[in-house]
């Protein structure tokens, strides 16, 4: 827990320090935590630390940690970072606070009939690089989208995300981020969900309110077969 302890602070003195670059306060930028494959007890750790939100790529692990945590962890918030298929839609519809991969009308509709409470906050998923084994909706495609989710009711669209083609040079990705906020300036969506362990400190200089930070916090995955999503 001391290496937690330790990578939490380290990422937050980085965060800090590319609001500064960036003219940006402090809390305009929010850390989720990425958590998928880890234990319960690595996010009770990262907790006890004061970090509240974390996220999970599949709805089925989703599912299972907000039923052994949810009731436990006060102020525990929970955010699906992956697709999901609209079988699956009800785990996310339940349990997350924040969907950050809308792309698909048939899994809007499922979260909107199964959503109760207050109206889920949702990113639409967009695909910036272009490619074709990533889900995500085309640039050109989301503002017709986009129209589409509003006209749903239980859900409330707040913004876009995106994850940029791979590359090991963190400033490879700018060019998506600036892209991604020009086009969520166009349509009126105040959040930006970019940047993970490899680029967050330049989708912080992009305009990124949430950054998804795994392995910089947690240490490398557990080997372990993917839930259902």
């Amino acid at each position: 827990m001391t290496a937690l302890a330790d990578n939490f602070a380290a990422i937050q003195a980085r965060i800090a320090a590319a609001c500064a670059r960036a003219g940006r306060a402090r809390d305009t930028v929010q850390l989720v935590a990425v958590s998928k494959l880890h234990p319960p007890e690595a996010i009770r750790a990262a907790w006890a630390l004061g970090q509240r939100d974390f996220g999970e790529n599949y709805a089925q692990e989703l599912r299972d940690k907000h039923a052994a945590l949810g009731g436990v962890l006060a102020g525990i918030r929970w955010h699906a970072i992956g697709p999901v298929q609209p079988k699956n839609a009800k785990y996310v519809a339940r349990a997350a606070h924040t969907f950050h991969a809308l792309e698909r009308l048939d899994v809007a509709a499922e979260l909107s009939k199964r959503r109760t409470g207050a109206p889920l906050r949702c990113l639409l998923e967009v695909n910036v690089g272009a490619e074709a084994t990533k889900a995500g909706l085309a640039p050109a495609a989301v503002e017709a989208f986009a129209q589409q989710v509003k006209a749903l009711p239980n859900l409330v669209l707040v913004g876009l995300t995106c994850l940029p083609p791979a590359s090991e040079d963190p400033e490879a990705s700018r060019v998506h981020f600036k892209t991604l906020k020009a086009l969520a300036d166009s349509l009126g969506l105040a959040e930006l969900s970019m940047g993970s362990t490899q680029d967050f400190e330049v989708a912080i200089e992009e305009g990124a309110t949430l950054i998804r930070v795994g392995t910089a916090l947690f240490g490398e995955r557990p080997a372990a077969t993917k839930p259902g999503t």
